[in-house]
């Protein structure tokens, strides 16, 4: 039995912190190949990447992908394959 609710126990102890994947603006690549890139890296929609991709070249960032890091150091690997500029943050 627990002693507390669930919602009161801090998971980050557990799980450790979660960490992001950032992806920076790309004036070098097309559309398609970041689009693809992401998808390739993190496994989301066409839709989804679309989005990552837009938000990057509107706001200069954008968060691609959020988990431990050893999952976020291999999506950066992937996203690294094209040159795309990537950098890991804790969140």
């Amino acid at each position: 039995m627990l002693e507390r609710p669930i919602e009161d126990v801090d998971v980050s102890s557990i799980l450790g912190k979660p960490y992001n994947v950032i992806l920076f603006n790309d004036d070098v690549h097309s559309v398609d190949e970041v689009q693809a890139q992401i998808v390739k890296a993190t496994r989301c929609s066409m839709e989804r990447a679309y989005k990552i991709m837009f938000e990057a070249h509107t706001n200069g960032r954008a968060i691609a992908y959020t988990g431990g890091k050893e999952l976020c150091e291999h999506v950066e690997s992937i996203l690294a394959e094209i040159k795309l500029q990537t950098k890991i943050e804790q969140a």
